[in-house]
């Protein structure tokens, strides 16, 4: 006999669960992380904390709405949306180089957000691949099993 389950996973079970493309989760990230940039430049005046806060939830929903043949591109494309996003709050003065060097410069401050949203991709991921492998692996072994005839 099943046990009910706990209400948080009742509650989760409801919400939307899309599966997107390599692509598509490439771009949702970094849509939605430039407009987490820009928001924060104009309602937080570019504050590093809030981004970085932000990111870690953006970096969860693109791992968790990947779809399953595309599992290896969340953990990639999530470094290049916080990269994208992180334009805005930069903070670059004097024209093109200005501005690089200010991505830049924030990139190198930020790392540990950076390497927190993509460890959390990163884990997402592993655990969805492994889960799917062992569901794969039951149902292979429920298969009735053919006799091949010579």
């Amino acid at each position: 006999m099943r046990r009910p389950a706990p209400p948080v996973v009742v509650a989760l079970r409801r919400l939307p669960n899309p599966r997107l493309t390599g692509l598509g989760a490439g771009l949702f990230a970094s849509a939605t992380m430039l407009l987490l940039g820009l928001l924060d430049q104009l309602l937080l005046d570019g504050s590093p904390l809030a981004y970085g806060l932000l990111f870690l939830p953006v970096s969860a929903l693109t791992a968790l709405w990947v779809r399953t043949a595309d599992l290896v591109t969340a953990p990639i494309s999530v470094p290049i949306a916080f990269a994208v996003g992180v334009v805005p709050i930069a903070g670059g003065t004097g024209g093109f180089g200005g501005q690089a060097m200010a991505v830049v410069t924030a990139l190198a401050v930020q790392a540990g957000w950076l390497y927190g949203g993509t460890l959390v991709a990163g884990l997402i991921t592993c655990v969805r691949k492994v889960r799917h492998m062992g569901r794969r692996q039951r149902l292979a072994a429920r298969a009735p099993q053919r006799v091949r005839r010579p």
